[in-house]
């Protein structure tokens, strides 16, 4: 799985609704938004991978501002962070040849999507505040990247 991680002091995520204002389908507040693409050989396996690296990920700093803390206690007295998942298949992106991306190189959407529930399944059962993005939707994430801290994850 491909993955870029932000550390955010707030984020969240709107799609348009039938109304037409937008509605917001997930909102942190400190955290990490999390953009996720699944690849062809990935498995539970690695999503379970990527999960336990963003759970013991140190990008919290602690009083020193030395980055000490993970996102179970991002402040080192017990604050949990938040956890945006949003899925971003253009993560799988080849720009080798011509202008325009290729992104032949990702899961197909079946496989991509049973990755991602399951992904967010399991954050959700080991960690107390996981919000999602919508699967294959025209979205609008919003983030104030805290730092700012980006980091690509590339789990195999």
């Amino acid at each position: 799985m491909k993955a870029v991680v932000q550390r955010v002091s707030q984020a969240r995520v709107e799609v348009d609704s039938p109304a037409g204002a937008p509605e917001v389908v997930g909102r942190i507040g400190a955290g990490l938004l999390v953009l996720v693409c699944a690849m062809p050989t990935d498995t539970q396996a690695t999503a379970d991978k990527l999960l336990d690296k963003l759970l013991k990920l140190r990008v919290f700093a602690n009083a020193q501002g030395k980055l000490d803390h993970a996102l179970p206690n991002i402040d080192g007295q017990g604050r949990v962070g938040g956890l945006l998942l949003v899925s971003q298949f253009t993560l799988s992106a080849d720009t080798k040849k011509g202008n325009r991306p290729s992104f032949a190189g990702s899961a197909p959407p079946e496989q991509a999507r049973a990755l991602f529930d399951y992904l967010v399944a399991q954050a959700r059962r080991i960690h107390p505040d996981v919000a999602t993005g919508r699967f294959a939707t025209e979205m609008q994430v919003h983030l104030v990247n805290s730092g700012p801290i980006t980091i690509p994850l590339d789990i195999d």
